[in-house]
């Protein structure tokens, strides 16, 4: 049976997504084409091998609208013969991009393919492709939830009080989570996965001087006496601190087979194992993380104690804390070089990021197993299972 196996995987810096971020200046199908010239020029091969290019992009409008894969594709000077698309699946889209091309490669519709993601939120912001009154769930939702949906901080909001998990606790892992992201700068461990671009090198929004008595000292970030009404649960502990913030940047894998990879002279770095996906409770929302995880484990035939590494896409202190409570998983072994909250959550290109960083994280510290699962708005959750080679 073929397998399927990352030879290549980078990322731009992640800039913050803000008029006067430091890749604000560049357009959403630039930055995505800078990760695609930079795969194929550290990796050597020729793009004209490469049988598809799969994207990531969540906010599809302006910019960022008609198919941007394809654009940054023609852009990164790649022939015109090569296709793209962009697929949806949330702040997981461009990991949904990694499990399409890798099932591709393992069905044999591929030999070469790659997977990647792109949001710029400074020059699109999120929620820009739901026009002002305009309903994006439809009639057949609003009477299954008849209350109505919710927005992801107060899910963030209701996954604290359901779990228990105190500011302190959630400012306190925010705080590692700068802590990790700024020594892995320092120790030069991103170097190999970050395409400088503009003169901007570094992620903009990691903060080494952060401190749970600087982060004591926010707002709520989504105090709305009405859902306080609804949920007199909340505690309000949900603040910019132990949050991602908004950012632009890009990510991209070359993914292929371990047999194309010897014949073309590539170096894998892991390989795909196991995927899953999974639906979970719209209103908590972002809590599908844990039986996405349960779930590739079982197709992977793992337990948690196989696993040496794992990337859980901080959207939120409380999703990480959340599943950790729920799997048992030991904490030193999760995001090992920083997370969202501090590298930053670029939507579409997060999954992809989390890749790339896993990869290079397993490489560094000689893992057998890792796993990468990510939240998603409206109830879902990607997970997968890479295997060090």
């Amino acid at each position: 049976m073929r397998d399927a196996v990352i030879v290549e995987a980078v990322r731009t810096p992640i800039g913050k997504g803000r008029p006067n971020g430091s890749l604000a200046h560049v357009h959403p199908v630039e930055l995505l084409a800078h990760t695609l010239r930079t795969l194929v020029e550290r990796s050597g091969v020729d793009p004209a091998l490469i049988d598809d290019v799969i994207g990531g992009t969540v906010d599809q409008v302006g910019e960022q609208a008609m198919n941007t894969t394809r654009y940054a594709v023609l852009s990164a000077g790649f022939p015109e013969s090569v296709p793209a698309t962009t697929v949806d699946r949330q702040c997981g889209s461009s990991q949904q991009a990694v499990h399409f091309a890798a099932q591709g490669v393992i069905s044999g519709a591929y030999d070469l393919v790659v997977a990647c993601g792109v949001e710029s939120m400074s020059r699109v912001p999120m929620w820009s492709n739901v026009p002002a009154g305009k309903d994006p769930f439809g009639p057949g939702v609003a009477e299954r939830y008849p209350e109505g949906l919710i927005p992801q901080g107060i899910s963030a909001e209701l996954i604290a009080a359901k779990w228990s998990l105190s500011r302190e606790e959630m400012d306190a892992f925010a705080v590692e989570s700068h802590r990790k992201a700024a020594a892995a700068w320092e120790g030069g461990l991103f170097a190999e996965e970050v395409a400088p671009l503009d003169g901007v090198t570094r992620d903009e929004c990691v903060r080494p001087g952060s401190s749970t008595e600087v982060l004591a000292g926010l707002k709520p970030a989504y105090y709305d006496p009405a859902f306080g009404e609804r949920f007199p649960q909340i505690d309000w502990n949900v603040t910019a601190g132990n949050a991602s913030p908004v950012n632009d940047g890009a990510s991209a894998v070359l993914i292929t087979s371990s047999e194309t990879a010897a014949r073309l002279g590539l170096r894998p770095l892991a390989r795909l194992h196991s995927f899953a996906v999974t639906g979970s409770d719209p209103l908590l929302m972002l809590t599908g993380v844990v039986p996405a995880t349960e779930k590739v484990l079982r197709k992977a035939s793992l337990t948690l104690d196989d696993i040496d590494l794992f990337e859980v896409n901080e959207a939120f202190s409380s999703v990480v804390l959340a599943w950790r409570q729920e799997t048992g998983a030991d904490l030193s072994k999760v995001n090992v070089h920083g997370g969202a909250i501090a590298i930053g959550h670029p939507l579409g290109a997060s999954g992809t990021r989390l890749t790339t960083t896993l990869v290079h994280a397993m490489r560094a510290r000689g893992a057998r197993y890792a796993l990468q699962t990510m939240c998603e708005a409206g109830g879902l959750a990607n997970a997968m299972v890479l295997e060090g080679l």
